[in-house]
């Protein structure tokens, strides 16, 4: 037997071994060294046994810890109807409703976080057209040339369709092909509806396919992103700890076909792409599979492909260019398990939330983890690095972003979480100490954070100061007093914005990062005002310059009526804000204004804007504001110092009632 432990024996390998056998001791180093790769990814389920006796030994504990649980009186009813594909259309928009009372490319018009990854959004644009997905329905309008002009307007879910109870939210664009990615509680999970855009701007219909999952909903992240022609998404399966009848309902995934299609979904995600650390599931809890799916939308036959990670319910993930981060979390419990490290000035351990990061590489290879303590803000908190670390804000305490949960935020300790990418492993190994950096207490409210060049920036809604540091460097946080609550921070080119209100008026405040430093540059007060959308699409930037740029904002009246009063979901968007941006310092340009009223549109499917109405959009030297229904195009006028923005002219693309026969007509 050779042995093949170290340095020494390669190398006396080489001195004992006739010439012949050299390729042999090279290929049993080889394989060696992949044993060695191996044990540094997390290990999946070696199969369907073994993940349905893990699942068997989880239940069989959380049965004994509290007898009387059952399936049933473990989720409340809004859970169990959720979990339901049949769940009655009717019944999905009630708990809906009653749960809302309690870097981007030359060409983009939205505002992205990862260079190259887009996400799903509201509108797009696609060569001379905007397409614009709105209440159920998908819009063209040409903008090509000095063209401004309703062309199409298509359902946003497959014909024959029964859309009450789906909410269709997010649309992508590969090519010529039109992705529409929404939730229906009736039809049993995610929906992935494809279209074909003519050159003309004509849209037809091409198949809807469903995706076997729960809500994957966030107040704050999308669910999709584009990576080249690859098309990602996650979504959760929740795991009740009670006793089973049936099978485990996984993901999967089927081709609606109307009346005939079949009941029965083709399974997506084998127990040996399902993965896990070494960590004991607790029998307090549920469980999730967090799965993400993969799909190529240049492939001539659509199908996808998904990995998954076994672990706590809680979440927020984050997808860079190579790679799909997945953090979990458990809800707080009385014993800290051994291993990780605590975050300083943290509550007492029984408050404690102990996590695992996850990192599924989007080219295939298997995913490595890391135990880690603490929960991300949202998917803002996430930065990787040219340099190969991953960078996180961590809050001591919370359950990730799923649903509201990211604006249902308490104060406490906070930390920056640094770590090579090469820490990551099978799982068993902690992020440790020197991992972590100790920052200022968050103060209550819902926190804002994003990273600007090297600088990672947050502040909160409850609180007039905000904190700046540099997340590769060894300086103390500075602290920034705008004197307004932080509900936004976005980039403007190499410096920062803070955004928010005091009192009834909101302030617009520039941060200026330079070499080491951070100071508060110029300042913008809008008179009477608030935001009038609060996802990261709703800002835009657009540089002019070396350090000068256009950047628009959606406003609001304080009076303005909201939908089930959440912020930033107004019924109606009043107006956009825009300013040119000059060395950190603002000049005003004016707003372009949405017409008062209301329209009959007839609405069938997602007649809530959970996404937002809103966007500013720039296009060459071109000025839009898309307001609801509307697309303002604006001019500026003017000389330095006097530039004003002025309407050019409005169009309407709502669809209006044409007769009893439910027909509409599209153009204004």
């Amino acid at each position: 037997m050779i042995m093949l432990t170290s340095r020494r024996n390669r190398c006396r390998c080489r001195r004992i071994l006739p010439a012949w056998a050299l390729g042999l001791c090279a290929s049993l180093l080889f394989a060696a060294a992949a044993q060695a790769a191996a044990r540094d990814t997390l290990r999946a389920y070696a199969s369907e046994a073994e993940f349905t006796a893990a699942l068997a030994r989880w239940r069989e504990r959380a049965a004994a810890l509290q007898p009387r649980r059952s399936e049933a009186a473990l989720s409340s009813p809004m859970l169990a109807q959720l979990a339901s594909p049949a769940a009655p259309a009717a019944t999905m928009n009630k708990l809906a409703a009653e749960s809302v009372a309690v870097g981007a490319a030359a060409d983009a018009i939205t505002n992205v976080q990862v260079a190259g990854v887009d996400e799903g959004g509201i509108v797009k644009r696609v060569g001379d057209h905007l397409l614009i997905l709105r209440r159920g329905r998908l819009f063209t309008v040409r903008v090509g040339g000095d063209t401004l002009a309703p062309v199409a307007m298509l359902d946003a879910f497959a014909p024959g369709t029964d859309p009450q109870g789906a909410w269709y939210d997010e649309l992508l664009v590969s090519g010529s092909t039109v992705v529409v990615i929404g939730y229906s509680y009736a039809r049993g999970g995610t929906e992935i509806g494809h279209f074909d855009l003519r050159p003309d701007g004509q849209l037809s219909y091409r198949a809807t396919w469903h995706l076997r999952s729960f809500d994957y909903y966030s107040s704050r992240n999308y669910a999709s992103r584009l990576v080249g022609s690859k098309l990602v998404f996650y979504a959760p399966q929740l795991l009740q700890p009670g006793p089973r009848t049936t099978p485990e309902p996984m993901p999967g995934l089927r081709r609606w076909q109307g009346a005939s299609t079949p009941p029965s979904f083709q399974r997506i995600l084998p127990a040996t792409r399902i993965y896990r650390t070494d960590d004991d599931f607790d029998p307090g809890q549920r469980l999730a599979l967090h799965h993400v799916t993969a799909c190529d939308l240049a492939a001539r036959e659509f199908s996808c492909e998904a990995s998954a990670v076994l672990g706590p319910p809680g979440r927020v993930f984050h997808v860079s260019a190579g790679s799909v981060y997945v953090w979990t979390s458990s809800t707080p419990r009385r014993q800290p398990p051994m291993g990780p490290y605590s975050l300083p000035q943290g509550p007492a351990s029984d408050e404690r939330s102990w996590s695992s990061v996850f990192r599924l590489p989007l080219d295939g290879n298997a995913p490595t983890a890391l135990k880690t303590a603490g929960v991300p803000v949202d998917q803002m908190s996430f930065l990787e690095d040219a340099g190969g670390h991953l960078n996180v804000l961590l809050r001591d305490g919370g359950a990730g972003e799923s649903m509201w949960s990211s604006e249902r935020q308490r104060g406490g300790a906070l930390a920056l979480l640094r770590v090579p990418l090469a820490h990551f492993g099978d799982g068993r190994r902690a992020a440790g100490r020197e991992h972590y950096r100790r920052l200022p207490t968050a103060p209550a409210g819902a926190l804002h954070n994003r990273y600007v060049g090297d600088w990672l920036l947050w502040g909160a809604t409850a609180a007039t100061e905000a904190h700046a540091i540099r997340f590769a460097g060894g300086e103390a946080p500075v602290r920034l007093q705008p004197g307004h609550a932080v509900e936004r921070i976005e980039a403007l080119g190499p410096h920062a914005l803070l955004v928010g209100n005091r009192g009834s008026d909101l302030h617009l405040s520039a941060v200026r990062l330079v070499g080491e430093s951070a100071e508060l540059a110029g300042r913008h007060v809008q008179p009477g005002m608030r935001q009038g959308e609060t996802r990261s699409h709703g800002f835009f930037y657009r540089a002019t310059g070396a350090d000068e740029g256009l950047l628009g904002l959606p406003v609001l009246q304080p009076g303005a009526d909201l939908q089930h009063g959440l912020p930033g979901r107004a019924r109606a968007s009043a107006s956009v804000l825009f300013l040119r941006q000059h060395d950190a310092a603002f000049s005003s340009l004016g707003r372009l204004d949405a017409q008062p009223g209301s329209v009959d549109d007839a609405c069938r499917a997602s007649c809530v804007d959970w996404y937002g109405n809103a966007r500013p959009i720039f296009i060459g030297e071109r000025v839009f504001a898309l307001m609801g229904y509307e697309l303002v195009e604006g001019r500026l006028e003017g000389g330095l110092w006097r530039e004003r923005l002025a309407e050019r002219r409005r169009i309407s693309f709502a669809p209006q009632a044409a007769g009893s026969e439910g027909r509409y007509w599209p153009f204004p």
